[in-house]
């Protein structure tokens, strides 16, 4: 009797917005470092990190994403929260934060990222 090494395969999932796309892209990039636990291994996505890195690179070497918004991208990121426009001292990068956020996801949406 013979076995047969046999994987379930799970579907690749889209997402469901920028900021979550980008929160996924910062938090496996921790885990890639060592930085962090893997929680949730078996989600597949529709696209790689470098695939994330490249797009974010295209956009801003594009002039479509500037030095404020990928500023505020990271400083919110490693928060793992976006800012609160209601809140006075983020109210500026709350209006970067969604800007950014538009562009990217028109962007990943033309890649099928998001769905």
């Amino acid at each position: 009797m013979t076995s047969q090494n046999t994987q379930i395969i799970y579907p690749a999932e889209k997402f469901q917005s920028a900021e979550q796309l980008w929160f996924w892209f910062l938090y496996s990039k921790s885990v890639q470092n060592g930085f962090s636990r893997i929680r949730n291994a078996a989600t597949r996505r529709v696209c790689e990190l470098l695939d994330v890195e490249t797009l974010i690179t295209k956009l801003y070497l594009a002039g479509r994403l500037s030095d404020a918004q990928l500023s505020v991208m990271k400083k919110y990121g490693d928060r793992r929260r976006a800012p609160h426009q209601y809140i006075w001292s983020e109210n500026h990068d709350a209006a970067l934060w969604h800007s950014a956020m538009e562009i990217i996801g028109n962007a990943a949406k033309e890649n099928g990222w998001i769905e």
